[in-house]
């Protein structure tokens, strides 16, 4: 029996991982996949809109040179998010998301330093995975640990409480390097 083969989220979380390396973000890269009944029927990582420049293509971050805070203004980026462009992949080949897994991953890279980034959903996709039926967010912490969502919980304290509460408790942190 072989004792060293990967945990199923894992393995996923490390298709996710490969995935974020086609991102096009100078300050995070972020990757994403969509499982469902154990297929993986889409992926999506942080980057410009199809056939629009990304940020290394111009040669700057738009959102450093605006100076604007991490976490916020998410309008004011050339980059769609991975999750974000994974269930917009799924919709262009028509592939059915309720019941699905995200599995999200996600690292910062400033200054050729990389290290794990908080893989947590922004209130935008969190509202978008809401709708769009899927049940679970897996992503990584910041020492590279799996942790895992329950979409369910999300909608049942928006159900109960404001939801706009909930975006003042988490903001991404990227620590913007000056450009």
């Amino acid at each position: 029996m072989n004792t060293d083969r990967v945990s199923k989220e894992k393995y996923y979380m490390n298709i996710a991982e490969e995935v974020s390396q086609r991102s096009t973000c100078m300050s995070a890269h972020f990757g994403c996949i969509i499982v469902k009944d154990d297929q993986i029927i889409s992926t999506g990582y942080n980057g410009a809109p199809r056939k629009t420049k990304d940020c290394y293509e111009l040669g700057y971050c738009l959102r450093r040179k605006l100076k604007i805070a991490s976490g916020t203004q998410y309008e004011l980026c050339r980059s769609v998010h991975a999750e974000q462009n994974a269930i917009i992949n799924s919709a262009r080949a028509g592939v059915s998301l309720l019941g699905s897994d995200i599995y999200l991953y996600g690292q910062r890279v400033l200054d050729g330093d990389i290290t794990p980034l908080k893989a947590y959903p922004c209130f935008i996709c969190k509202k978008m995975i809401l709708n769009a039926g899927i049940g679970r967010v897996i992503g990584n912490d910041e020492e590279g640990n799996i942790v895992t969502y329950d979409v369910l919980e999300w909608t049942e304290k928006w159900a109960k409480d404001d939801m706009i509460e909930d975006t003042q408790k988490y903001t991404a942190n990227y620590k913007s390097s000056s450009s």
